[in-house]
């Protein structure tokens, strides 16, 4: 039997995560300090390789499964893509997009309270993308957002406890729909054109698998290793399409 305090192999990992999508929780992995501090949560805490294992575990997922029928949806369905090849989003979608996209989406997870004005606040980064002022308004909502925790822990002063069990209860409804949300603001990477409604979810299946490994990884390991797991997952398809370019040229 596992220890608690022993860290787990990526089998026993692949095993709690498939647990966590039919029920969701706010577990911690075993081995992961359950302090809600600057470190335990910014701090990816995890061997790169596994991270890797990770975003291995989503490339073939949607290289094999997922990628097809998107691409097969936008052709039958006259959708295009708007990135570029020739112009490649390196650090908007290795750096940029993770950071901004898991605030967010996931960052709000583990601290409902700080959502509700996190969420609305992230909108200007996500909207405008990286430029001087949006740089300058991350960095304050970031600061803002990790005030709380720089005694090294989250005070819940003011949560009563009647709402954190409503919370935990709801938790697995707010997870899914947060994964659904993100996928569908992915939809603004496609000109549509006629697209049929109904196969509008088929174009952003690889972000709505990646929203869920991703949210497990914030859940369980804090927010730091879902945003390294985010970009990590983002650049595989970049490195594909610039090897197939240069190889063309």
């Amino acid at each position: 039997m596992q220890s608690s305090t022993s860290k787990p192999t990526f089998k026993q990992e692949f095993a709690d995560f498939w647990r966590f999508i039919k029920r969701p929780d706010l577990r911690r992995l075993p081995g992961r300090r359950a302090a809600s501090g600057l470190g335990s949560d910014w701090w990816p805490g995890v061997p790169l390789r596994r991270v890797l294992a990770w975003a291995a575990v989503l490339w073939l997922l949607n290289f094999v499964l997922l990628g097809p029928l998107a691409v097969l949806a936008a052709t039958s369905g006259g959708a295009s893509h708007r990135m570029d090849p020739a112009m490649l989003p390196w650090f908007t979608a290795v750096v940029w997009a993770p950071f901004v996209e898991e605030m967010l989406f996931r960052y709000g997870l583990r601290r409902p309270r700080q959502a509700l004005w996190l969420c609305p606040a992230m909108l200007p980064p996500l909207l405008w993308g990286a430029q001087g002022w949006t740089f300058a308004w991350l960095a304050v909502v970031v600061a803002l957002a990790c005030l709380p925790l720089r005694a090294g822990r989250l005070k819940r002063s003011g949560w009563r406890m009647d709402w954190r069990r409503y919370y935990h209860w709801k938790f697995p409804l707010v997870f899914h729909l947060s994964a659904i949300t993100f996928a569908a603001v992915h939809l603004h990477n496609f000109r549509l054109a006629d697209t049929a409604y109904w196969m509008l979810p088929l174009l952003v299946l690889p972000q709505w698998s990646a929203g869920l490994v991703v949210g497990w990884m914030r859940v369980r390991r804090g927010i730091g290793a879902a945003i390294l797991l985010h970009g990590f997952f983002n650049a595989g398809p970049l490195l594909i399409i610039s090897l197939v370019l240069s190889q063309n040229a």
